[in-house]
């Protein structure tokens, strides 16, 4: 059995994901994984786990609703 980095579970069928920056994670769920891996949107603050929106600045935002509405503050 193995511990989820996350939620600390210790499950049998977790699973082993190696981030684009070398770190290596164990998850027992793709929630468990969206919660470390996922970008954040910078204006709500949701798990960006689609395409998202990207300004020339790099900074993520989850819709182009949440973009738009940070370029107005």
């Amino acid at each position: 059995m193995a511990i989820c980095h996350t939620c600390g579970n210790d499950y049998d069928r977790t699973f082993q994901v190696e981030a684009a920056d070398g770190n290596s994670y164990r998850f027992d769920s793709l929630e468990c994984a969206i919660q470390v891996l996922a970008p954040q949107c910078a204006h709500c603050g949701c798990r960006v786990i689609g395409h998202g929106v990207e300004n020339a600045r790099g900074v993520v935002y989850c819709c182009t609703h949440c973009a738009e509405h940070a370029s107005d503050s």
